[in-house]
């Protein structure tokens, strides 16, 4: 259903620009297969939260997990279903563990410390985990995506040291650590995925 709407919508722009080669229609198509899938994508995952009764903790983990997750990449599923599961089940799943699972103060420092160390040799190895259809080729690109990927990382884990409310740090600490998952070779092999830059190679 999401594929036809936007193939006519993919027809209607080359016949207002005739310009647009098939290549670049392409691109077209595939981006607004990604927007299109996202709104009804976004509605499931808050509707299912809010039944589950962690709708501010799932939309605090959506938001915290942003700008790392927008830096460092990951696996994307081949379907829409597929992808409202995973991305439910992920965002859910994070607020529902940082709703009930309690850490004392030592118990959460270990615990930061050691996704901290997995998530630091992750994002040297695998970040920014692109994939065959959104592929990263150009060494810049990706370095620039792997500092960043660092940074907000750290800083992410740096922020729930400090915040007094165990609910906000165990969503900073489960979220990192589940989307550090989502980078890694493991993973993508589970998903039948491939790194972009393992399908096309690197560009300059």
């Amino acid at each position: 259903m999401i594929e036809k709407f936007c193939l006519f919508l993919t027809k209607k722009i080359r016949e207002k620009v005739p310009d647009i080669d098939d290549e670049r229609a392409e691109a077209i198509n595939y981006g607004l297969q990604i927007m299109v899938g996202e709104i009804p994508k976004t509605f499931i995952i808050f509707g299912l939260s809010y039944l589950l009764g962690v709708l501010e903790l799932t939309i605090l983990a959506f938001v915290l997990l942003m700008p790392y997750r927008g830096f460092s990449g990951g696996f994307h599923l081949h379907t829409h279903i597929g992808c409202i599961l995973a991305s439910t089940s992920m965002y859910s799943g994070i607020a529902l563990l940082s709703k009930y699972v309690v850490f004392d103060e030592i118990t959460k420092h270990i615990a930061i410390v050691i996704v901290w160390i997995f998530g630091m040799i992750m994002i040297k190895l695998y970040a920014p985990a692109d994939t065959a259809d959104v592929p990263i080729l150009q060494k810049k690109v990706r370095r620039k995506k792997q500092i960043l990927s660092y940074i907000s990382f750290s800083i992410g884990l740096g922020a729930a040291i400090f915040i007094p409310s165990g609910i906000v740090s165990n969503t900073l600490i489960f979220g990192n650590l589940i989307q550090t998952l989502t980078i890694t070779k493991l993973v993508y092999r589970l998903t039948n995925n491939k790194y972009g830059y393992e399908v096309y190679g690197n560009a300059s």
